[in-house]
């Protein structure tokens, strides 16, 4: 294996559960609260790390004790991180707000996402370049195609998830990237979003017509569609599901640069999201490879919920 260099934003997150509703001017009371690592390149890279591949993160961060909490995290999972970029700016902050089934509101603080990043350079043993959260970091936005274009040229193997779009711009931010992205990922609303098509088959195609290759849809505990291929999920109980599409992302890299195939991949990265959502916080189920592996292996796939 080589290194998988991961860039996107980190994010200090506070979970709070259950909250079914919020009543202003009363105090709800709760039963968990949570202090999480968060954001879509901190779990990507920390998912990726803790299958035991190699990974750098390229991130901007605050010059706090949010970012020291979140680091030390990620340096216990093995990221590497001497390419961490420091602002002038508060580390990013989310407040998630989680029901009982699972399903979550957000409170987000963008901060050190809303700045630049400096030139930099990838690892001379880089094989993987994966482009976390296009639409969540501000600079992203603009510089993502030259990113991964160069990451082509220099021979790497790209891929990008694009996460949800709060400003809208959605197509005409993703569009000039996706001639130099190996492996585009989104779920369903984001695909709908995008296409305006909620059948996969007829969003990957659109995403194509725009210069996409290999396009993998997650759909959530139905499991996910990848190059016209159903791939069904592993039922469990979601307690939390902060962070599930960036584990199935970082879960899909890490077996690409093992070795499987596409499918085979995307299969294991619905086990990496079935672990995922059923602790609180975006990462804290995540496992070991062969721990995952055994765990999959003595599951029951639903079938039903993979069906178009």
């Amino acid at each position: 294996m080589g290194r998988v260099v991961v860039c996107g934003n980190v994010v200090f997150d506070i979970l709070a559960r259950p909250v079914e509703e919020v009543r202003w001017g009363a105090t709800t009371v709760i039963e968990q609260v949570e202090q999480q690592l968060g954001g879509n390149g901190g779990t990507t890279s920390c998912t990726i790390a803790t299958l035991g591949v190699p990974v750098s993160l390229i991130t901007l961060a605050g010059r706090d004790a949010s970012a020291e909490t979140v680091f030390a995290r990620l340096s216990a999972a093995g990221v590497i991180l001497d390419a961490v970029q420091y602002v002038d700016a508060a580390t990013s902050i989310a407040i998630s707000l989680v029901r009982s089934d699972g399903e979550r509101a957000l409170l987000y603080l963008l901060g050190a996402a809303s700045q630049e990043f400096q030139p930099f350079h990838l690892p001379a043993d880089a094989t993987h370049f994966h482009l976390a959260a296009v639409y969540r970091m501000q600079h992203l936005r603009t510089i993502a195609p030259r990113l991964l274009r160069e990451a082509k040229e220099a021979g790497l193997r790209t891929s990008l998830d694009t996460q949800w779009d709060t400003q809208g711009e959605w197509r005409t931010v993703l569009e000039p990237s996706l001639p130099f992205t190996d492996y585009t990922l989104v779920n369903e609303d984001e695909a709908r979003m995008l296409t305006g098509h909620t059948d996969p088959e007829l969003a990957a195609g659109s995403l194509r017509d725009s210069g996409a290759t290999n396009v993998i849809i997650k759909l959530g505990p139905k499991g996910c569609w990848a190059n016209g291929t159903y791939l069904p999920s592993y039922p469990v109980e979601a307690v939390d599901t902060t962070g599930a599409g960036d584990c199935f992302s970082g879960g899909f890299v890490a077996a690409l640069e093992r070795g499987l195939s596409l499918t085979d991949a995307a299969m294991f990265a619905n086990a990496v999201g079935a672990l995922a959502v059923q602790k609180v916080g975006a990462t804290a189920g995540v496992r070991a490879w062969d721990q995952t592996v055994a765990w999959a292996a003595n599951q029951t796939t639903d079938e039903r919920a993979s069906t178009p």
